[in-house]
């Protein structure tokens, strides 16, 4: 993956002449910051604000609680449309609420400009939005798109799934993939999909991956952890943490772990992001295999109390992820920052950010093959060094980092009609 330089500051702070004034449209799960995709929509967000001037567009209910006033985002009202899908389950109602939004957004950018304010480009990651701008609002407004795709809706475990809509989520990819100034992928393996599918030439799309907060994820001493935290001083630990434990493998993480158990029985098992009340079927599965008694169930917490438990940890685990092709954890990334093993599905689009020789990898959906990667990082007497090269490998991705790169290759879109890919 290449570079992009961005021309230093005039001041601390203050863009230069050449540095693009961005809108940045976002769809977020969760205003409070309580999933994956919020939480790198609010830090790279905060990071293009410490480089240029960038209006955010977020939508809210009503007076829902919010974390992305902080960084003064302007907060348009929701269509909730999607709530209708109570009474007609059907993906279709949001793309409905998202298209509305798009259109609000249309009419804040088109009153900005009658006001005088610029703005230069239009930074997206939501694919209704994207399709909406790339082919309407962004020609009608004079303004290049640079879309964000994390996936191909027609092939998102979430789309809608009536048939008769199917080749319509196809015109909807290609309009936000085809249409838009630039396109952004998080991983190589993406980019070349996009490629050999037609969907858009490789040199054309920017390979520029997830990131950590550098100022909150660092190595820590492992003792002092585990003494903040209260949890054995003695006993090898494992853990996995993420906001949600729907399709991540956490039965198969268990099934894994029992096999770990019968071969070091001193090994405990942390699982942070839910409490057991919130997880009925991973406690009796649990149960069911007899290590109930090795788990420590850490619940919901903020990220500053994650980090202890991720620090505390002999080994970090990723029984699975979502996205086989297009994904870029950022729990992955969080991981590697905190200088501890990681234990992951053999993935290519992973071991882009994760190299195999550092990484402990197990072929995906392999019960026992997790076991004994598990078992492997354990006992590696080469841990350390992987752990030290693990850090080395994650440095460069920091969300200032990610920030700079997006805002370069915005500036690119002014100086040409189409991107050059990294």
């Amino acid at each position: 993956m290449g570079s992009f330089l961005v021309p230093p500051p005039t001041r601390e702070g203050a863009p230069t002449p050449a540095t693009p004034r961005l809108c940045y449209i976002a769809y977020p799960t969760s205003l409070t910051l309580q999933s994956a995709n919020a939480i790198q929509t609010f830090s790279t967000l905060q990071a293009l604000q410490r480089l240029t001037p960038t209006l955010a567009l977020i939508p809210r209910w009503l007076r829902e609680p919010t974390r992305f006033a902080e960084l003064g985002a302007r907060h348009l009202p929701r269509p909730a449309v999607g709530k209708l899908s109570r009474l007609y389950r059907s993906t279709l109602w949001y793309y409905l609420e998202r298209s509305l939004f798009a259109a609000l957004t249309a009419m804040v950018m088109a009153w900005e400009r009658l006001r005088g304010r610029r703005w230069d480009v239009v930074f997206v990651r939501d694919v209704i939005c994207a399709a909406w701008w790339s082919a309407l609002f962004g020609p009608l407004l004079g303004l290049p798109v640079l879309y964000e795709a994390h996936d191909l809706e027609s092939e998102n475990p979430s789309r809608a799934r009536e048939r008769w809509v199917q080749p319509w989520l196809r015109r909807l990819d290609r309009v936000s993939l085809g249409r838009c100034a630039g396109v952004i992928s998080l991983t190589g393996d993406f980019r070349r999909q996009l490629e050999r599918e037609g969907w858009r030439a490789a040199g054309e799309v920017s390979v520029i991956p997830d990131a950590f907060d550098a100022g909150r994820f660092v190595p820590g001493d492992r003792a002092a952890a585990r003494a903040r935290l209260g949890l054995d001083a003695g006993a090898r630990l494992i853990v996995y943490a993420g906001l949600t434990f729907v399709n991540r493998g956490i039965d198969r993480l268990l099934a894994a772990f029992a096999q770990v158990r019968a071969a070091a029985p001193d090994v405990r098992l942390a699982l942070v992001g839910k409490g057991p009340e919130e997880a009925p079927e991973t406690v009796a599965l649990a149960r069911a295999l007899a290590v109930d008694g090795a788990l420590i169930w850490a619940g919901r917490r903020p990220q500053e109390e994650v980090i202890p438990y991720l620090q505390a940890a002999d080994v970090l685990v990723m029984p699975d992820t979502v996205r086989e092709v297009s994904g870029s954890p950022l729990k992955l990334f969080e991981y590697m920052a905190v200088g501890r093993a990681v234990v992951l599905p053999e993935i290519p689009a992973l071991a882009e950010v994760l190299p195999r020789e550092i990484g402990y990898y197990f072929s995906r959906g392999d019960t026992q093959a997790l076991a004994g990667a598990l078992l492997t990082a354990l006992s590696d007497p080469e841990r350390q060094r992987r752990e030290q090269a693990a850090w080395e490998a994650v440095r460069p991705h920091t969300y200032g980092a990610r920030a700079a790169r997006i805002l370069a290759l915005a500036a690119s879109l002014g100086k040409a009609g189409r991107s050059v890919g990294a």
